[in-house]
């Protein structure tokens, strides 16, 4: 039996031999990129509005970083028992299950009265999020391979435009009616989601299931016997905690060095939302055969914009400030949408474990990453945070550096 390696080193031979998938319309792959992008933005919304909800929790500063902690450690624990079963289970019906938990944590959030009840409601609904991450392979097996890059680029675009929306969003929507009415809306889109997914989804019936069981069990072996997993997961790991990093922090320095208030900050977050627009380029760029050295690129423009964000908060200039948070956001972004289709090109009966396992590591990085910058940030300043986000960019420009000494086997298809 063939490792998932040795199958995406066949991959482009074997395209002719492959009849191809029937593809997505327009219609559903614009369902696909909404749905990714409203269930994705729940673990965004508190981000700018961590000042308020520990204010209203009574959360010491060093200890805010939770807010942010647990919904990302929730969306991590979901990746790793939950989307996996895209592996096993019907897709709509999981997909559907995940967003009814959604609902019930987002009501628990905007009940919440104390940082427990807080914290373990934004664990469910962290879990729960994870229904972006069976969509999008679920995508993948109705894209044709051809276009496979651009179909996932097109649906990361709404993914992302729901990372990036989803801070001005709930800055306004708090400004306006308090930071609980923030999740008594994304509640009630939620519910809506759900009644659209059932109708417009295909069923999607997992071959040869091997059960549940068997199917976790089998977790370690993929991560040892894929060297493209550990790869770009690392790469994105240390991206997305760059990314944490910076936007946990940054709200806070617009309070205290700008004296922006929730509407300011909303502002500032809409315009990263800018990054998501190169996600079809990175699928386009990867379809054509330019995974490595995009991938090197976005990694250098992330450490830039952290050089960026240092200079441009010492000399007090707000317009710095916001090209770095755009060039780090579009970083990040080209960066995933590359690490998905290399991902993707890989045993198709696997892209559910695959996935999975990315993502879980992404996300239990950038939990981390999340809790560290803020007292980072509270101890050390910006200056300190930007030492942070850079190292970890730094750590994953040496790895990357590392891919230019293996010439002894054939590289793996969009490796």
């Amino acid at each position: 039996m063939s490792s998932p390696s040795s199958t995406a080193q066949a991959a482009d031979s074997a395209h002719s031999a492959h009849p191809a998938a029937p593809g997505l319309s327009p219609a559903l792959t614009l369902v696909f990129a909404v749905a990714c992008g409203l269930c994705v933005a729940n673990i965004y919304y508190a981000q700018p509005l961590i000042g308020p909800i520990s204010d209203t929790l009574q959360l010491h500063a060093g200890l805010a970083g939770l807010i942010m902690t647990l919904t990302q450690l929730g969306y991590g624990a979901g990746l790793l028992l939950l989307v996996p079963l895209a592996d096993v289970v019907e897709n709509r019906r999981l997909i559907v299950g995940a967003l009814f938990g959604a609902v019930i944590g987002l009501v628990g959030i905007a009940l919440s009265n104390s940082a427990v009840t807080f914290l373990a409601a934004s664990f469910v609904v962290g879990t729960c999020a994870v229904a972006a991450q069976v969509l999008l392979p679920f995508a993948s097996h109705l894209a044709p391979e051809a276009t496979r890059g651009k179909v996932v680029g097109n649906i990361m675009a709404g993914l992302l435009g729901g990372i990036m929306l989803a801070r001005p969003f709930a800055s306004v929507v708090a400004s306006a009616l308090g930071w609980r009415a923030v999740f008594w809306v994304s509640a009630v889109l939620m519910a809506t989601l759900i009644a659209v997914l059932w109708r417009a989804l295909p069923q999607r019936h997992p071959h040869a299931s091997v059960g549940y069981a068997r199917t976790m069990a089998s977790l370690p072996g993929i991560v040892m016997n894929t060297p493209l997993l550990r790869r770009r997961g690392f790469y994105q790991g240390m991206m997305f905690s760059a990314f944490q990093a910076f936007w946990t922090a940054v709200p806070l320095a617009l309070v205290h060095e700008f004296g922006m208030g929730q509407r300011g900050i909303a502002l500032f977050a809409l315009a990263g939302a800018a990054g998501a627009l190169l996600a079809p380029v990175a699928g386009r760029l990867a379809d054509r055969g330019w995974t490595r050295p995009a991938t090197g690129g976005a990694i250098a423009v992330a450490l830039f914009s952290f050089v960026l964000g240092a200079v441009s908060m010492h000399y007090r200039s707000l317009a710095g400030l916001v090209a770095a948070g755009i060039l780090l956001d579009g970083a990040v972004q080209l960066c995933q949408v590359l690490n998905f289709r290399s991902l993707f090109m890989l045993a198709p009966e696997l892209r559910g474990r695959l996935n999975g396992l990315f993502m879980t590591f992404i996300f239990i990085c950038a939990a981390v990453a999340s809790g560290i910058a803020a007292a980072v940030y509270a101890f050390h300043g910006w200056s300190g945070l930007c030492l942070l986000g850079g190292g970890y960019v730094v750590l994953a420009l040496l790895y990357y550096a590392t891919e230019f000494k293996r010439v002894a086997a054939p590289a793996a298809v969009g490796s």
